[in-house]
């Protein structure tokens, strides 16, 4: 469990320093606002390559933030206590951890292309808060960790 807790922060961290070299990248607001095209000059969905990678990301420069950062840690920590309550055979304890990531607001800027991924730790954690034992607590704490890893690969977050 330590070990994904160290991912965690790791991945946190990681997204902390793209999110800083991006900051100081970008132009004042002045100037990307004037380098927006004219609303005459804006290409129709259909013109834009087939092959172009998605711009959701692109499109939302800011959601790698603070904010951001704060909210996967609060899920590190939840998600860590989950399993450590599982490791200790204490169901009631995981499915306190499990209510909470199944039902806290979606961090604000997150890409749409990523929030299947949340659904999916959500429909996760609603499966240990409804798990009659441990074994099938389990089952579906693990899902919550595969869950979180997809986002990350989606997200183009790597963990070194």
């Amino acid at each position: 469990m330590r070990v994904h807790m160290l991912l965690i922060i790791g991945i946190a961290v990681g997204i902390a320093a793209c999110a800083e070299k991006e900051q100081a990248a970008t132009e004042p607001d002045s100037k990307v606002e004037s380098a927006e095209p004219a609303a005459t000059e804006s290409p129709s969905v259909d013109e834009a390559p087939a092959d172009e990678p998605d711009t959701t990301y692109a499109q939302v420069e800011e959601w790698r933030d603070a904010d951001l950062l704060d909210h996967m840690h609060a899920h590190a920590e939840q998600l860590d206590d989950l399993n450590y309550a599982l490791a200790d055979g204490n169901l009631e304890r995981a499915m306190t951890s499990a209510y909470w990531m199944s039902r806290h607001d979606t961090v604000k800027g997150l890409p749409t292309a990523l929030q299947p991924y949340v659904d999916r730790m959500r429909e996760a954690a609603q499966g240990v808060e409804a798990a009659e034992d441990l074994a099938a607590a389990r089952v579906a704490a693990q899902e919550i960790g595969e869950a979180c890893q997809d986002c990350h690969a989606a997200a183009e977050v790597s963990i070194e």
